[in-house]
Parts: C-alpha cells; sequence; structure tokens
C-alpha cells in the first residue's frame, strides 16, 4: 500500500488553473524527487497534498482521504511539510523552535529527540539559545527540518531545501535526508537542483505546465536527454 497516494489532482490559484491531473506516489521509507522548472507546479502539488490551497481529486496518507481537510489536521495523520520560505520563529530561540515543532501522537513513544537534532545539525546545538532570526539561512534551513521531523512525520515533503545554501550545508541536508531513509521516513523533495536529487532519490518524477511529463528512476532520467533538455535545463 501507498504511503501517499495522490489521483487526478487539479489545484487553482483564484481562476487560474495550476495543476492539470497529477497522479503520483511515495511508499514507505522512499524517497522520491518532485522535479521541474520554477513555474511548472511542483510548489503547488506539495501545498495541495497539504491542504493550502484549493484542488479537487484525490490525495490520500495510507487509505485515508485527506483532500479537504485543515492543514493542522493533515499533520496530525503524519504529514510534515517544510515550505520553500522556511517560515520560522525568529523571536524564539532554536531550542523553543523545536519545542514548537513537538507533537504527542498517543501511546507512541516520538522517534525524534532533542539530542537527535543536535546530532544531525551540531550547529543548532550551539545555537540553541540563540534567537532563530539572527542565524543564517543555512542555519535556518535547518532549523525547519528539524522542527518539522519533531512532530514525528510518516512522510516528510521539503520544498527547495537547497536553495541559496552553501555547498558545505547542502552536503549536511544529503545527509539529513538520507538518515530519514535509514529510520524509515518517506519524503517527497521537492527540488531543482538535479544533482542532490539524483544522488539520493529512488524514484524521480518531472513537472511540466502542472502536470507529471515523466516518471522513473534516477538512471532512467540520466539517460533520457529528451525529458532533461525539454523539461528542466535552463
Amino acid at each position: 500500500m501507498s504511503l501517499l497516494s495522490v489521483d487526478n489532482l487539479h489545484a487553482y490559484y483564484g481562476k487560474s488553473h495550476v495543476l492539470h491531473g497529477v497522479q503520483m506516489n511515495v511508499q514507505p521509507g522512499e524517497i522520491v524527487a518532485l522535479l521541474g522548472r520554477n513555474g511548472s507546479g511542483r510548489s503547488t502539488t506539495a501545498k495541495a497534498i497539504m491542504g493550502l490551497v484549493d484542488a479537487t481529486g484525490s490525495v490520500k496518507l495510507r487509505d485515508a482521504e485527506v483532500l479537504g481537510r485543515k492543514p493542522f489536521e493533515i499533520a496530525h495523520l503524519g504529514l510534515g511539510y517544510v515550505p520553500e520560505n522556511r517560515d520560522i520563529f525568529p523571536k524564539l530561540t532554536v531550542h523553543q523552535n523545536l519545542m514548537l515543532g513537538e507533537k504527542r501522537r498517543g501511546a507512541n513513544k516520538p522517534r525524534w529527540s532533542f539530542d537527535d537534532m543536535y546530532r544531525l545539525f551540531p550547529r543548532l546545538k550551539e545555537r540553541q539559545h540563540t534567537a532563530a532570526g539572527v542565524m543564517s539561512g543555512g542555519e535556518q534551513q535547518m532549523l525547519t527540518l528539524c522542527r518539522t521531523l519533531m512532530g514525528d512525520p510518516d512522510l516528510i515533503m521539503i520544498d527547495e531545501p537547497t536553495e541559496g545554501l552553501a555547498p558545505k550545508i547542502v552536503e549536511l541536508v544529503a545527509e539529513y535526508l538520507k538518515e530519514l531513509k535509514n529510520r524509515g521516513i518517506s519524503v517527497l523533495l521537492v527540488e531543482q537542483k538535479l544533482t542532490i536529487a539524483l544522488e539520493i532519490s529512488q524514484r524521480c518524477y518531472v513537472m511540466g505546465h502542472g502536470s507529471i511529463v515523466f516518471e522513473g528512476s534516477p538512471a532512467e532520467l540520466r539517460g533520457n536527454a529528451y525529458i532533461r533538455k525539454e523539461w528542466l535545463e535552463v
């Protein structure tokens, strides 16, 4: 059974029809890359899945239909979302930001602790008592990723996590994503950079003009010069 199953998804901004029948799925413990140029519909797909834009069709988490639910309800069902704009709480410390991500899920012990976050990104431990708003963009990105994890999601959607980051931070983010997979957490990675996406994902979808134009393995995408030239390369 798919962990996330999207079928015939259409989304709208006012009268503008942005997504045109998107179909995709993510299996348990799988990293899936959603690729495409700016304006192709990748971020809108993530927002529609999370209940942040008007959409029709079907979005199922495990077997439960979530389309039409409020974002906080979808989050409580086990879906984490890291938006492109990071959305930290600038006046709160790093540790307080992480505390706000915590979510109690019944009797089950959360998979992630503060110690896990500080081990994944030692820089956050150094700055745990610092106001988040004074940190660099890379540090804020680390914090957003970790705050989402504190909610103990089964699937995490991450929108452009490496945008504008220095190469060393990009490497840290790649290690973070591999750690998620090692712990059995599924990832839907919305990315423009082919390098990181092809290195860590098991499957790739490519979007163009609000539709899926390719589905396959990283090796198949590497070997498909037409798709890369037509839909990915700038």
